[in-house]
């Protein structure tokens, strides 16, 4: 509020940072946080006080006294209300991993493009902690729609599978059909979980320029489980290998490696264990103008829109 020692008062902090939970008598740590915020709200001057005020968008006219009222008063509400509700309120109802299978060569030069011939997502439920569901399509490459030998035996993708299958605009109007039937951000909230960065900054971000689409705004957010295993577990990055994290946490690798789907399986195993460990996935990286950035783990907890077809370019 005032500071690193307070939590954030816009209203939006709700992840119980630096609050605790118990009943309402007055020996809870959060009415001292509040005594002493009220302290400090004593000792500001009018300006100050509006401007703290106009900082979180309150009315900033009246005198002196009443500025300090609507301030407290305002801090009160924000810090109760960060204390009554348990975490789960403010956490995402559902995450969808996703893993893309792109077209690739042995030697995969640095111009090659490539176009995604698998989307998978598993809909992994937070409440329950089980994979409810499971989405699965194949896409007709239109650049190299050969697919090479190597890309075959890597993926277990056929030619078969991808010559029957639909442009990627049709398949992402699939997956937007697929996530609005199961109300996601609409009745509940979700956000996108990858292994690394790669799907979402580099994959997506290509594919749709080949297809001459905007990229998706409900796939603009995502938590990277690889930076998120990493600094919970307090790993090296280097130790964060689909693999090798399974591996850290006693698990096997069900399925058929470098299938899209059995590994967003894999990957949804992983979450599901570090959901149970006491971790709160929460997105930690972004597209913004074509470019990757990441995301504070301070920001609010933020569910992603709901999926729309996005728009030709």
């Amino acid at each position: 509020f005032f500071g690193k020692q307070h939590c954030r008062l816009d209203g939006q902090e709700n992840n119980g940072k630096c609050c605790t939970s118990g009943s309402s008598d007055y020996s809870d740590p959060i009415y001292k946080e509040i005594a002493v915020t009220n302290g400090y709200i004593n000792r500001m001057s009018r300006d100050e006080l509006r401007a703290k005020l106009a900082e979180f968008k309150l009315e900033t006219r009246g005198v002196k006294d009443v500025l300090k009222k609507r301030l407290k008063n305002y801090y009160k509400k924000q810090k109760l209300m960060q204390k009554e509700p348990s975490n789960e309120d403010s956490y995402y109802d559902y995450i969808c991993v996703i893993d893309f299978e792109a077209t690739c060569e042995e030697d995969n030069q640095p111009e090659f493009k490539h176009e995604i011939i698998e989307f998978p997502i598993v809909l992994l439920n937070t409440h329950t902690l089980e994979i409810e569901d499971t989405f699965q399509q194949y896409v007709k490459p239109e650049i190299n729609p050969q697919l090479s030998n190597f890309c075959i035996s890597l993926t277990g993708i056929t030619q078969d599978h991808v010559d029957k299958a639909d442009a990627f605009p049709q398949v992402l109007q699939n997956v937007v059909e697929w996530m609005k039937q199961r109300e996601l951000g609409t009745k509940y909230s979700y956000t996108i979980l990858t292994d690394g960065s790669w799907d979402m900054s580099k994959f997506l971000n290509i594919q749709c320029r080949i297809s001459r689409i905007k990229y998706p705004s409900f796939a603009k957010k995502w938590i990277n489980i690889r930076k998120s295993y990493g600094n919970f577990y307090k790993v090296p990055r280097n130790q964060t290998k689909l693999t090798i994290m399974l591996e850290k946490l006693g698990m096997n690798y069900d399925g058929r490696p470098h299938s899209g789907l059995d590994d967003s399986k894999n990957i949804a195993r992983i979450a599901i264990r570090m959901l149970q460990d006491g971790c709160e996935l929460r997105v930690n990286e972004r597209m913004h103008g074509g470019q990757l950035m990441t995301v504070s783990s301070s920001a609010p907890v933020e569910g992603a829109p709901a999926p729309q077809l996005p728009r030709y370019r």
